[in-house]
């Protein structure tokens, strides 16, 4: 018996939530067949994956890139010490976490950084895509494959006590390349890092997008609410302007002229700095496969403070920053948010 199977039938697990009328048994078969796909898994994407798991969506694929840090205990809820002393991805450890929270629910993990070689490969089998990501390159990716593949997604963000929610459905609303045509600049785009941010923040941002995400995977479609949600948390404040489809014609690179730049990579970027981090990511394009056991030496042989080496990635201290390393030659350089700097000590250390 598979474990969709198992979970239909032990439906007292979920007895409160099918006492909720709009999902009712009807609704919670239908999550214990459905199949998700949630890009990052950081602050708002552990949240998301906590409550799906917990509501018992039948399968989460969860792609990230990163590691888990000690200033992400803060905020990201499926985390703890031991996943920093281990270095840990934090896909694998949400995966073993979650497994122990619902081990009827089929959890896939990926440690890799989203962009146009693979986020295709990921879509296909899953019926919503849900952002749990920290830039807007990634977001626009995610829009493109989510566009052209006919998947609804839901677009989350938050920094300091600020959020945002929407939901992106075919044919029922616009896209989020119809309201911003392209990426915001980093000088111009507030981060964790720069302004800070509030663990509740979070918990709300993540609650409005994992409800939406119920409604649409116990399929009560006619429920979702088709407006980009905004929260000024610490004021109090809450905002919503409709992100229903026009009737009339309207301009829109993506869903109107089905260009998708980002996705066939004609835009984004090759280094780019993360949330929150004080850091920059190199993603080598075109991908190439690292010995990291070969590159442990190297990097001794360079002079490293330090060099430790797990079955996910390679981490080291070296004189400018820290380096974290993973087998497709994506690299984070820690203590910079210098891309130009990253590229340099990218053919430093890695030489590729």
């Amino acid at each position: 018996m598979n474990n969709q199977n198992k979970m239909i039938q032990n439906m007292d697990r979920y007895s409160r939530q099918i006492r909720f009328k709009p999902i009712g048994e009807q609704g919670q078969r239908q999550l214990a067949q459905s199949r998700a796909l949630l890009i990052g898994c950081g602050a708002i994407g552990s949240t998301l994956a906590d409550i799906l798991v917990r509501a018992g969506v039948g399968y989460l694929r969860i792609v990230d890139r990163d590691f888990v840090e000690l200033s992400n205990l803060q905020r990201q809820s499926l985390f703890d010490e031991y996943d920093v002393t281990n270095r840990l991805p934090k896909a694998v450890a949400a995966r073993r976490k979650l497994n122990r929270i619902n081990s009827q629910v089929q959890i896939e993990d990926i440690v890799e950084d989203a962009n146009p070689t693979n986020v295709e490969s990921w879509v296909h089998d899953t019926q919503l895509i849900l952002d749990g990501t920290d830039n807007f390159d990634t977001r626009f990716l995610i829009n493109d494959v989510a566009v052209k593949h006919r998947i609804p997604w839901i677009y989350s963000a938050c920094v300091a006590a600020t959020g945002a929610v929407m939901p992106v459905i075919p044919d029922r609303t616009l896209c989020l390349r119809c309201l911003l045509d392209q990426s915001v600049p980093p000088e111009l785009n507030p981060t964790c890092e720069t302004d800070g941010i509030l663990p509740t923040i979070v918990r709300a941002v993540a609650s409005f997008s994992a409800t939406q995400a119920l409604k649409i995977l116990t399929g009560n479609h006619s429920d979702v609410n088709l407006r980009l949600v905004q929260i000024d948390l610490w004021a109090g404040r809450f905002n919503s302007i409709s992100v229903a489809r026009p009737s009339g014609a309207h301009a829109c690179r993506c869903c109107v002229d089905q260009r998708f730049d980002y996705l066939e990579g004609d835009a984004g970027q090759q280094a780019i700095s993360l949330c929150g981090r004080n850091s920059v990511q190199i993603n080598p394009q075109p991908r190439h496969e690292l010995d990291l056991d070969q590159l442990a030496e190297k990097l001794t042989r360079a002079g490293a403070r330090w060099v430790v080496r797990n079955p996910y990635m390679l981490t080291a201290g070296l004189d400018e920053c820290e380096l974290a390393v993973f087998p497709t030659g994506r690299a984070v350089f820690g203590g910079t948010t210098n891309p130009t700097l990253a590229k340099s000590l990218y053919a430093k250390y890695i030489g590729v």
